[in-house]
């Protein structure tokens, strides 16, 4: 669910993430290497996409003053850093984040490694086995749990955390030992086309909505044409999880001791899923999708809602020539938004932590790298600085902006596990046989509860 992850969570969110509809095209650039300092940065690097900084964006980092004097006397140290959510677009504005850091931390050089998000973890696997993993590196939270089970994560609990969202910080913390920071988030809102609910003659979507408010507004726009549907929401395990806690519902208990997958809230949540596909018809099939992805479907004007990430801002704004706007996202008992994060961990076995600590400390929350993440449109910083987040407001489309804001207060993590990926495939698999009906939705749950069980040993 996801066309260009991780968010703001700003107060935490997401996950990551990164897959909720659409890929992230960043994601699937070309290798790329960049060795920080020494490669040159693209004219293209301090500007904005469809946006201009703040007013305070030329401000330096408030805590830097003291540390800069540290730095000067510190012992040079060069250390290597590899990532994935900067390639196909923000290289250069990572760039310029390492020009800012090396200013303020003259003896640390940071080596920068910018990998295709298709090729990363499985070089990252491959690195780590082989004792050549970099000093400090990004993962997403999909697989984080598994390389922190894995005991090849430093222990990041002594480092400053208190520029941090607590709920992004959380996400990365094991037991109470924080394995990883939040280098970025991004989370979920409603998006609608203003004009077709005024074709419809239907009020629009708010922060009150409840999923029964937008199953009827979606026949009212499915009443427009037999081309027009009224909300796409994929039925995937990303989107289930989140419906489920709307509902008032969980994939796992409190302690994460037993799956509760076919708990009768969660059965409620997915027949609302799939009564829009084969009873309603307000969200297409996918033989009525005709290979058309769910943005490009609300691009061409005929889809009246989608909750989907706010990294969709810059491309919809460039491809709608519609009115849009979002909103919180309805739930039902309960609201509940999705939460994308990437982290940003230390080699366990680096002889280098310190440096790395501090590299990826400032990266992901100091103010200076914040201003500059949020000028380029790239993800938002998981910070807690509200006057650096601002600026963020001032951007428009959409108009209320501050729905993103807004919907940090409802976000939900998802369930970490260490065999996450499995328990993500065994869920969506079983969801989709209930889309296509060859299942019901209880079976369905049923069977996921069942193969989680019997597959995954939980602690």
């Amino acid at each position: 669910m996801k066309r260009g992850f991780v968010i703001l969570l700003i107060a935490a969110m997401m996950l990551g993430l990164v897959a909720c509809g659409n890929t992230n095209t960043t994601n699937t650039s070309q290798n790329t290497q960049n060795t920080a300092g020494t490669a040159s940065t693209s004219e293209n690097a301090g500007k904005t996409d469809n946006s201009t900084p703040t007013d305070s964006a030329a401000a330096t980092d408030n805590s830097t003053a003291a540390d800069s004097s540290a730095a000067d006397a510190a012992e040079p140290v060069t250390i290597t850093y590899c990532n994935f959510n900067a390639s196909g677009g923000n290289e250069a504005t990572l760039a310029s984040m390492y020009e800012a850091f090396h200013e303020v931390y003259p003896n640390i050089t940071v080596e920068i490694e910018t990998v295709a998000y298709s090729d990363y973890f499985t070089l990252m696997q491959t690195r780590v086995a082989g004792g050549t993993a970099p000093d400090c590196y990004e993962l997403n939270i999909e697989n984080f749990a598994s390389y922190a089970a894995k005991g090849v994560l430093a222990d990041l609990s002594a480092s400053d955390t208190s520029k941090f969202n607590t709920t992004a910080l959380s996400a990365f913390n094991v037991n109470g030992t924080q394995y990883g920071l939040p280098g970025n988030f991004s989370n979920v809102v409603l998006f609608f086309n203003k004009d077709l609910f005024d074709q419809a003659g239907v009020s629009y979507p708010d922060s009150s909505w409840t999923w029964d408010d937008v199953q009827a507004a979606s026949e009212a726009i499915k009443a427009l044409g037999d081309d027009y549907y009224g909300i796409y929401a994929p039925i995937t395990y990303n989107e289930f999880f989140k419906v489920a806690a709307q509902f008032g519902g969980s994939l796992l208990n409190s302690d994460k001791t037993m799956f509760t997958i076919n708990s009768a809230e969660n059965i409620a949540a997915a027949q609302m899923m799939v009564d829009r596909i084969l009873v309603s018809n307000v969200q297409p099939t996918s033989e009525q999708m005709g290979g058309m992805g769910d943005w490009d479907l609300f691009e061409s004007g005929r889809l009246g809602m989608i909750p989907t990430g706010i990294w969709a801002f810059n491309t919809f704004t460039d491809a709608c020539d519609f009115a849009w706007d979002i909103c919180v996202e309805p739930g039902q008992t309960q609201k509940a938004t999705h939460f994308f994060s990437n982290s940003l961990v230390v080699n366990a076995s680096s002889e280098k932590k310190d440096a790395a600590i501090t590299w990826i400390t400032w990266l992901a929350s100091s103010d200076e790298s914040a201003q500059l993440r949020i000028a380029a449109g790239w993800d938002l910083p998981a910070i807690n600085n509200q006057d650096v987040l601002n600026g963020y407001l001032a951007i428009t489309p959409p108009e209320n902006r501050q729905a993103v804001f807004d919907s940090l207060n409802y976000l939900v993590v998802p369930p970490i596990i260490e065999d996450y990926s499995m328990m993500a495939d065994i869920i969506t698999d079983k969801l989709s046989a209930a889309a296509t009906g060859t299942m019901t939705v209880q079976e369905a749950l049923d069977a996921a509860q069942s193969e989680c069980e019997a597959q995954i040993t939980l602690k």
